[in-house]
């Protein structure tokens, strides 16, 4: 099974988005820009790294472009079983899963950047990352230190704290004393996911509780509690105590193994996380896609069955075929098929199998229809899967 992971504030850099800047998948930049009243396209393409690792900046850049990214793997067939995103990369998972709209999900990255860039500006705090150390010595360290707080549990040996800088000057011989090998400061605004971000978990609680989150037929593992979630859950709940609680990431991809997923496949700008699950899961193979080159690279890996928890055999139909496509949604709305959706039936370039809000979809495959995978009132999301198709 496959699992998409996608990455959070920290793996932005300057002129990220130029390699995608003449793929189609580039018009979701256009729309993000007119979500969230911002010209995303210019923090993609020329922001410098001053202004783009500011959090209201880097958020959003960095969740715009991981939706292209999706986007792009969409439009080739990829599809996963299983989604997860790290702290702000939680909003790309739900977005990927169908929970929350894209339009949506942009306009609460902007304010989620807003608040903790808000909160962040009114608190003199920061992040240091403890290498070496294991998660509870470095939770006992930090009950021990006023203002000090484990703020991400990112694989073995590695746990990042947040606190006031007082804090963070005294972790450094708490943390070494305990045994770490190194403590490194990290260049942030900010001491994110601790209590010193209860402002913007308040003000986020607002737009969140007014945002229209759906089930989710696929699982979705959350950072709160490192748990799969699928159908009915109070993501809005999850979301505002994830800015003042641990991202619990190591304990997720060990949910997603314990799941069955053995392809972790990091959709988005970096590589933090295909870095992390190689450490945390050594038996699962490890994919990122940032740039358009790495799809084909991505297919011709998942040409293969994948492997499934190890000691187990591949499952039979669990991979994905070069020759296979899926037709996607343009947009969001209620779904209408049209009568060429039926399996079996051909399909050329262009050829209309429905549409969303009277806006046709429309295929930019030729092949023959194999599944139908969206249903006459559905309600979809932009760029879910409509028809599963083989092309010749």
């Amino acid at each position: 099974m496959i699992a998409f992971t996608f990455p959070g504030q920290g793996s932005q850099r300057h002129g990220m988005g130029a390699p995608w800047k003449e793929h189609p998948s580039w018009e979701l930049v256009t729309e993000a820009s007119d979500a969230a009243g911002r010209d995303v396209a210019a923090l993609l393409l020329d922001a410098p790294d001053d202004e783009l690792t500011r959090t209201r900046n880097a958020q959003i850049a960095t969740f715009v472009l991981s939706m292209v990214v999706l986007d792009a793997a969409e439009r080739l067939g990829a599809d996963a079983s299983y989604f997860a995103g790290h702290s702000l990369g939680e909003y790309s998972a739900l977005v990927a899963a169908g929970a929350i709209a894209f339009d949506e999900g942009v306009r609460l990255v902007a304010e989620r950047g807003d608040a903790m860039q808000a909160a962040a500006d009114e608190t003199d705090g920061t992040m240091a990352a403890v290498l070496g150390l294991d998660d509870d010595a470095v939770a006992a360290a930090c009950a021990e230190i006023e203002g000090l707080w484990v703020a991400n549990y990112n694989g073995p040996g590695q746990v990042v704290v947040a606190g006031t800088r007082d804090g963070i000057a005294r972790a450094e011989a708490a943390m070494k004393a305990a045994g770490a090998k190194r403590v490194m400061a990290l260049p942030v605004g900010g001491a994110f996911h601790s209590p010193l971000m209860a402002p913007a978990s308040e003000r986020l609680a607002k737009a969140l509780r007014t945002a229209d989150i759906r089930p989710t037929a696929q699982p979705v593992v959350a950072n709160v509690d490192a748990a799969a979630h699928a159908g009915v859950h109070d993501w809005a709940g999850a979301l505002e105590r994830q800015l003042v609680s641990p991202v619990r990431w190591r304990q997720s991809l060990h949910t997603l193994a314990d799941l069955g997923a053995a392809t972790i496949i990091e959709l988005g700008p970096g590589t933090v996380l295909t870095g992390l699950a190689k450490r945390t899961l050594p038996g699962a193979r490890t994919l990122a896609v940032n740039e358009p080159a790495h799809l084909d690279a991505m297919l011709e890996a998942l040409a293969a069955p994948s492997g499934g928890p190890v000691g187990l055999p591949p499952h039979e139909g669990e991979h994905l075929f070069a020759t296979e496509r899926l037709v996607i949604s343009p947009a969001a709305g209620v779904f209408a098929p049209a009568p060429s959706l039926v399996p079996g039936e051909p399909v050329a370039v262009g050829t209309e199998v429905g549409t969303v809000n009277g806006q046709p979809v429309r295929s930019p495959f030729e092949g023959i229809i194999v599944g139908v995978v969206a249903l006459a009132g559905e309600r979809l999301t932009s760029s879910q899967p409509v028809a599963w198709l083989r092309t010749a």
